[in-house]
Parts: structure tokens; C-alpha cells; sequence
């Protein structure tokens, strides 16, 4: 969020589970949080307003997703809130990376395998792959997919 208001960008929407977290980026953004529209949700019930949103990013969400309905369910809110030439970007372990995260089960992904989940409707335009160092002194391997909606 910070990046995105200092680069200038505007009707940012943030959708996080976490109460406790909004309210940390709330008092980290101090008055610039009336800038950001936070919605405390899950991802998996979530009902976003459709074709509303030029950009998607996830950040380590979807590989949380290991149950089929819970992807479906949130491959159905992409596509619904997204408009038509929007930009996708979404992070999530790669094939070499954790298996658990913060003690819970997580799917991995190659590109490849994350754009065939995606399936119809998603261009993929570009991946890359990241090495995150978390604050406990371990690495973890992500790949980012950035895909175009047709």
C-alpha cells in the first residue's frame, strides 16, 4: 500500500483476513489511510464488485488454497472483478519451495502449472522467481506470474 500511494496511484483496495493486520497498516499509513479502502475478508467468500479492478495482486494467497472448491472459488472473483485487459499478478511458492507455511498445508506451483489452474481467459505474459529471507533467518522459494485477462 505504501509504495502504491507514494508512485501515486489512487482507489486502492486492500482485502485482507486479518483485523489485526489492517489495523497495523492503518497506523502505518497514518493519515494517508483514509486513501486506501481495506476490507477485512476471506478470500474464499469473498464478493467483490464485478469488472472494477485494473490490477490483482496476490502475494502468497493462493497457495494457501489447497482445497478445489476454495481456488474455484477464488478464480471465480478474479475473472468477476477484474475488467476485460486487467493485469493479474500473483505470488505463490514454487515447486522448490515450503510445503507448510505458519503450520498450514500449501500448494506449489511452476508457471506453468499456476497458468493451467488459471486457465481460459488469462494471458501469461511473464514469471519470475523470487527468494524471500523471512525475519526467522530461512529462505523460501516463490514464483511470481504476471497474466493479462482477455
Amino acid at each position: 500500500m505504501d509504495d502504491l500511494l507514494a508512485a501515486g496511484f489512487q482507489h486502492i483496495r486492500v482485502l485482507v483476513i486479518s483485523a489485526i493486520a489492517l489495523q497495523l497498516a492503518r497506523q502505518r499509513l497514518g493519515t494517508r489511510a483514509a486513501e486506501v479502502n481495506c476490507i477485512e475478508a476471506d478470500m474464499t467468500q469473498a464478493d467483490l464488485p464485478a469488472q472494477t479492478y485494473d490490477l490483482w495482486h496476490d502475494r502468497a494467497v493462493f497457495h494457501f488454497l489447497t482445497q478445489a472448491a476454495d481456488r474455484q472459488h477464488y478464480l471465480d472473483t478474479v475473472r468477476q472483478a477484474v475488467r476485460k485487459g486487467g493485469h493479474v499478478i500473483v505470488a505463490t511458492f514454487a515447486p522448490d519451495g515450503p510445503d507448510h507455511c505458519s503450520g498450514l498445508e500449501v500448494a506449489r506451483y511452476s508457471p506453468e502449472s499456476l497458468h493451467k489452474e488459471f486457465g481460459e481467459g488469462f494471458e501469461l505474459k511473464n514469471s519470475t522467481r523470487e527468494t524471500h529471507h523471512t525475519p526467522f533467518g530461512t529462505e523460501q522459494k516463490f514464483i511470481y506470474c504476471y497474466c493479462r485477462m482477455d
